[in-house]
C-alpha cells in the first residue's frame, strides 16, 4: 500500500507544483501529510487479494468540491479549500487500487496509470475468473504498457 499511497500523493503534490504558488517545503509537507491521511482511510479497506474490493472507497474526486483528504492535507500547509480548488483541475478522479493507482482530468477524459506492478504470484490458485480494476473500469483489458511510472515535470 505504501508504494500506491506515496504515488497518488507524489502526482497531486505535482499537479501543484506546475502553478509555481506553494514552496518546496509546503509540498513536502503537503505530501507527507497526504500520504499519511490515504494510509489511514485505506487502513481497514485495502485487500491486495481481491484489488477491486473497495476500489469506490479508496477513489480520490475532485469534482466541483475537494476530496476531503486532499482538503486535509492542504489545511496542514495552510491552504483553503478554495485555494486548492483553484489549483487543481476542477475535474480529477484517482483511483488507488493494490498494484495499480491511475487518474482522469475531465469526465471525459482518458484513464492514465501512473503505477502498476503484478500481484505476486500465488501457486493452487485459479486465475481464470479473476478480472482486474482496469477490465470492470474500461468494460475490457487494454493494450499492454511498457512503463511503470509516469512522472509529470514543470
Amino acid at each position: 500500500m505504501k508504494t500506491e499511497v506515496s504515488t497518488a500523493a507524489s502526482f497531486i503534490a505535482r499537479l501543484l507544483r506546475t502553478t509555481g504558488y506553494l514552496s518546496e517545503d509546503q509540498l513536502k509537507e503537503f505530501t507527507r501529510s497526504l500520504e499519511e491521511a490515504l494510509g489511514e482511510h485505506y487502513q481497514h479497506h485495502w485487500f491486495p487479494q481481491a484489488p477491486c474490493k473497495g476500489s469506490g472507497y479508496r477513489c480520490l474526486r475532485i469534482n466541483h468540491k475537494i476530496d476531503p483528504l486532499i482538503g486535509k492535507a492542504a489545511c496542514t500547509i495552510g491552504l483553503t479549500r478554495e485555494q486548492l480548488f483553484s489549483l487543481l483541475p476542477s475535474e480529477l478522479t484517482m483511483w488507488v487500487d493494490p498494484y495499480e493507482v491511475s487518474y482522469r482530468i475531465g469526465e471525459d477524459g482518458s484513464i492514465c496509470v501512473l503505477y502498476e506492478s503484478n500481484p505476486p504470484v500465488q501457486t493452487n490458485v485459479d486465475t481464470t475468473d479473476v478480472v482486474s480494476c482496469e477490465q470492470l473500469r474500461f468494460g475490457r483489458s487494454s493494450p499492454s504498457k511498457s512503463f511503470n511510472m509516469m512522472t509529470v515535470s514543470s
